[in-house]
């Protein structure tokens, strides 16, 4: 028995395809001997994780690694003049008139 649980099937979902996508679909399902319904679902969902993986998922090789650690170890510097005037500016109008 799988570890984890089906999730029963509730939403729909509905696209209009060009005949040609229609037929493609078809084609490519049946070598997979599925559905087009559970192939189209199943590469989307496949499709969908490789993308947020993408975009969420920061990958460093050993030497980016030990810099980001070394950088996060390291005792912080002093502010530049222009963020120290930043926050000067921040809080005579943001702060002052809370």
């Amino acid at each position: 028995m799988s570890v984890i649980a089906e999730e029963r099937k509730t939403k729909r979902l509905v696209a209009r395809v060009s005949q040609r996508d229609k037929n493609l679909l078809e084609r490519a399902a049946a070598f997979e001997g599925r559905t087009v319904a559970a192939f189209v679902v199943n590469h989307a969902v496949a499709r969908a994780e490789r993308i947020i993986e993408q975009r969420e998922v920061i990958r460093l090789n050993a030497a980016e690694s030990r810099q980001f650690v070394e950088a996060l170890l390291a005792p912080p510097s002093k502010p530049a003049a222009a963020a120290r005037r930043a926050l000067t500016e921040y809080r005579r109008r943001v702060v002052s008139h809370l």
